[in-house]
């Protein structure tokens, strides 16, 4: 391959649950992640992570079950299809205790969280990990979460994006606005802990939401989190060119994905951004050994616990569409819902997608690209997606775990340092200056720095909404 000048980044992809993205493989014997409950699975994978000097463990999280395939969660509940499922946000402070460098991208939907509280549980664990947190930003598409919530059904697609508009003014206005920087003293001497002068109410009177309060919190290191984001609709897009810092995107060809890549960077563009302000990340998964044949026969060994059928019970979840209606052979259709508008486009746009295919696609029990072979081979691959498509970096999926993220650290890892691809020591700081080298907080080129509490004790914006 030729030499490229662009570091890899690398998110390891999970979820504080057993069957995440490849079902199945729960059941095979060396896998440890019906574990999840304890804290040392996690705190172990954390130091196994942060061995591999990756940029961040990236947590997936779920309000709700996935019910629609046999309109039910029979299989749900045989494979463990992300249910049960636990709290994402609770396992960071152990996680950060046992690392230095590992960042966490935490998931968490706004449409069922209040902003005010939020704001303050993020805050808080940006403190405890020194600024090591990022959030991805979901606004959710399953109707069970709703029904569960109270409610009798989603909102509309692109309104639930518009109360995301909302909610994030609502948190700059909190994270940046409330509290001025210099803000604390912990002046022990004249009993002064912070001035009063320079802690602001955030009076906002808005459609969705309205706050007359302080910030609970001092200003954290990064006091925004990293911004992550994955829709890929059209209006999701809009959203990312305005908010996010990085997004995270499911490709399934380069071709498909350099598309993606370029909507993504042009959106930044329409948002007066840096179209590269935005890192891309491609979901994956690896299989690698030390030799092309270790790694074809460990391939075989996880076909063999993988469950393709659970994998087509996620995909029916993630489009809202009951696969379990379908023929074998029959086309699927196009169906108008609420769920991830993207996911249903790709599998109606030429009615070529049939539940055989996807079975076939699944075989690993997940749909995200599989590439098996050295850590040669791997590497090759790795190298040709960024430099064909112009991805930053990849969420690496765990197949058994912790074994594929040890594989990939102990074979793959080594080979990318060797060509310059990848580092070879963490930077300092927070999660946002070691992702983009350019400090911890938020640039002035984003949206929401213009919320930031300027000397003379007012916003840059006014904070009456």
């Amino acid at each position: 391959m030729p030499a490229s000048s662009k570091q890899i980044l690398l998110n390891a992809f999970n979820m504080n649950c057993v069957g995440h993205i490849n079902h199945g493989l729960w059941t095979h014997p060396r896998d440890r992640s019906t574990e999840y409950k304890t804290l040392d699975y996690w705190t172990d994978l954390a130091k196994l992570l942060e061995r591999g000097l990756f940029d961040g463990l990236f947590l997936a999280d779920i309000v709700g079950v996935y019910d629609v395939y046999g309109d039910g969660i029979d299989l749900t509940l045989k494979e463990s299809i992300q249910l049960p499922v636990n709290d994402p946000l609770l396992l960071v402070s152990a996680m950060a205790g046992a690392t230095r460098h590992l960042g966490f991208g935490l998931t968490a939907n706004l449409s069922y969280e209040t902003p005010y509280l939020f704001a303050r549980r993020m805050s808080t664990l940006d403190h405890l990990t020194r600024g090591r947190v990022g959030w991805n930003i979901v606004t959710g598409y399953l109707e069970s979460a709703a029904r569960a919530m109270g409610r009798p059904n989603q909102v509309d697609h692109d309104r639930r994006y518009d109360q995301a508009d909302e909610y994030l003014e609502v948190m700059y206005k909190l994270w940046e606005g409330s509290w001025e920087d210099g803000a604390v003293m912990e002046d022990r001497g004249q009993r002064l802990y912070a001035q009063p002068g320079k802690v602001h109410k955030v009076r906002h009177q808005g459609e969705f939401y309205q706050v007359d309060g302080y910030h609970l919190c001092e200003p954290s290191p990064q006091r925004t989190p990293v911004l992550f984001q994955a829709g890929s609709s059209a209006r999701g897009l809009r959203f990312a060119g305005r908010h996010a810092e990085c997004v995270f995107i499911s490709g399934q060809n380069k071709a498909a994905t350099t598309r993606q890549v370029e909507a993504i960077r042009n959106a930044a563009r329409e948002a007066g951004r840096d179209p590269n302000a935005i890192k891309v990340f491609m979901g994956i998964s690896v299989i690698t050994a030390a030799t092309e044949a270790e790694a074809r026969d460990k391939h075989a060994e996880y076909l063999r616990y993988a469950s393709p059928e659970a994998g087509l019970a996620h995909y029916a979840a993630s489009t809202g569409i009951d696969l379990s209606r379908y023929e074998l052979d029959e086309p699927i259709r196009y169906e108008k819902n609420n769920a991830i508008e993207s996911a249903v486009k790709t599998l109606t746009r030429n009615n070529d997608w049939t539940v055989r295919r996807i079975l076939q696609e699944n075989a690993l029990g997940g749909r995200y690209p599989a590439l098996v072979g050295s850590p040669v081979q791997v590497a090759d691959a790795l190298q040709s997606w960024v430099e064909e498509t112009g991805l930053d970096g990849f969420n690496l999926t765990r197949i058994v775990t912790p074994e594929s993220y040890a594989d990939f650290i102990d074979h793959v890892i080594p080979e990318l340092q060797s060509r310059g691809l990848y580092k070879t020591e963490y930077a300092e700081g927070t999660l946002r200056n070691k992702l983009f080298d350019a400090g911890d907080r938020l640039p002035a080129s984003h949206v929401g720095a213009d919320y930031r509490a300027l000397t003379r004790g007012l916003p840059a914006r006014e904070q009456q909404a």
